[in-house]
């Protein structure tokens, strides 16, 4: 069973604003690196189908498949784990999330559900409408 990791988006206002600079990003090829300062220690069960789910203004909103994780040494900051993502973006039902420092592991009984496991019609609804829908229970 894959084990996830949750990072906050810094600097992103939306799911839209995300998409936006994820265009940038592909652009460049099919997949894209954070860097963090820290290799998972449980990276074996990471890299069994686990992906980045990203915090946006709150609540875990977005999710990337990760490929890889690499070391890396970044000039003048020293060693770091490069989170090697496909660019693919896949919206998850939102779930409010307070904030935090760095990443955070994820198990996958507790990530959210993609938007489109969440039922015909739910990926063409605003975030913030699924959020109150899946507040009320009705998703």
């Amino acid at each position: 069973m894959p084990v996830h990791l949750l990072k906050i988006a810094v600097g992103i206002e939306s799911l839209e604003h995300f998409r936006e600079r994820m265009k940038v990003r592909r652009k460049a090829g099919k997949t894209f690196t954070h860097y963090t300062r820290h290799m998972p220690k449980r990276a074996e069960e990471v890299l069994d189908g686990g992906s980045l789910y990203w915090i946006v203004k709150g609540a875990i909103a977005v999710r990337c498949p990760i490929v890889r994780l690499e070391e890396a040494v970044l000039e003048n900051k020293g060693p770091h784990c490069g989170i090697v993502m496909k660019t693919q973006l896949i919206p998850v039902l939102p779930l409010p999330r307070r904030p935090h420092q760095g990443w955070r592991y994820l198990e996958a009984e507790d990530a959210p559900p993609d938007v489109a496991d969440a039922g015909k019609g739910a990926a063409e609804l605003p975030p913030k409408l699924l959020a109150e829908l899946r507040d009320l229970g009705l998703l």
